[in-house]
């Protein structure tokens, strides 16, 4: 099932980038929060998404990428694909905005489940790209029977996109 959805999300973003019209592509850098805090000292990744402009200063799309914890101590690297709707507001008359993606994050390591996705942001707009600074976070739970847990995995990142229109 996880190859599927993996297939499915760069077979959706494949299409796009054939469209050049609207597609943004860039990274982030972060700081691992919440549960990924205990096992993870940084990440990296990388960003893709393709917008529609739904009316003045509102912008619908879909986002994926790839989000890498490296691990620290004993623990081992780890990483994510988020699979998301996304969805941006620039503001009138000021080059800032404020954006949000929803969706599952598809976990690309064994023994390590994927989960809800969601990343709130808020960022400087400029003519050839957008600054942000985000929070990312991927909460999933488990089920031992008599015991359930919810894990959240997070990162505040900082992050530049490069419109490719």
């Amino acid at each position: 099932m996880k190859k599927l959805l993996v297939l499915g999300a760069f077979a959706l973003l494949g299409s796009a980038v054939s469209a050049q019209e609207g597609f943004k592509l860039g990274g982030h850098i972060g700081i691992p929060v919440a549960d990924a805090s205990d096992v993870s000292s940084f990440t990296l990744g990388v960003d893709a998404a393709y917008m529609w402009n739904i009316t003045k200063g509102l912008d619908l799309g879909v986002a994926s990428g790839y989000s890498h914890f490296f691990g620290k101590d004993n623990f081992d690297d780890f990483g994510f694909i988020p699979v998301a709707v996304s969805g941006k507001y620039k503001f009138s008359g000021a080059p800032i905005f404020v954006g949000l993606d929803l969706g599952y994050a598809i976990s690309v390591k064994d023994g390590v489940d994927g989960g809800f996705y969601a990343q709130p942001k808020f960022g400087y707009q400029m003519s050839k790209g957008e600054l942000y600074i985000g929070y990312q976070s991927i909460s999933n739970r488990r089920d031992f029977g008599w015991y359930r847990e919810t894990l959240t995995v997070g990162a505040v990142n900082i992050g530049y996109n490069f419109y490719l229109r």
